[in-house]
């Protein structure tokens, strides 16, 4: 997938479900339920174990587009495009990393905090900007900082709730991810994939 594929895909549906576990034989059946509640782009972590079995596994099925996050070196970007990462995340920006995920055809999505940071992924050749994490003014901060760089896409992720997800969309943001808002630890250490199912109804009809 292409990066402007990939930014239209995330433009039509607007959000994503990342996984952050430590708890390896939660990761595919929590993550089916995110699907089964309606997901369509879906990230693993790259310090969920088995996470590149998992990348690959998830990309072989039809309809869904599946990525990586926490890639934090262009070894990292190559091993999870060679897995089927269809985009790259991270939560630094690094120019390295960014030009891996370009010579590899694939979007990449840096973790930035700072109008400085967002500008400067933006001129390295990242096609959205993850906004990581979220600042406690959320929504206000990223009106704020398309106010004057409105070409922008960010895409607000750790802070990201039921309660604010719509208002961040409001507010301008190209879409957002959910990560312990849809994956409670809790839910996860107990085997409740019928409640992460439930909550995922309930995130996506937030938006």
């Amino acid at each position: 997938m292409r990066p402007e594929e990939f930014v239209s895909f995330l433009r039509t549906h607007k959000a994503s479900a990342i996984l952050r576990t430590s708890i390896g034989q939660a990761a595919k059946p929590a993550m089916d339920a995110a699907l089964r509640g309606g997901f369509k782009v879906i990230e693993f972590t790259l310090t969920t174990p088995g996470a590149l079995e998992l990348i690959g596994e998830f990309s072989k099925r039809q309809g869904i587009v599946v990525g990586a996050g926490t890639v934090l070196t262009a070894d990292d970007a190559k091993a999870a495009v060679d897995a089927g990462a269809a985009f790259l995340v991270s939560p630094v920006v690094d120019e390295a990393v960014i030009e891996a995920a370009r010579s590899l055809g694939v979007a990449m999505m840096p973790g930035t905090h700072t109008p400085t940071e967002m500008l400067r992924a933006h001129r390295a050749g990242a096609s959205l900007q993850k906004l990581f994490p979220a600042p406690g003014i959320g929504p206000t901060y990223v009106k704020a900082c398309l106010g004057p760089m409105p070409f922008l896409r960010i895409v607000p992720t750790s802070g990201v709730d039921e309660s604010n997800a719509a208002a961040y969309l409001q507010a301008g943001a190209f879409a957002v991810g959910f990560v312990t808002s849809l994956f409670d630890p809790d839910d996860l250490a107990a085997g409740r994939f019928d409640t992460i199912e439930q909550r995922a109804r309930s995130l996506l009809a937030a938006l």
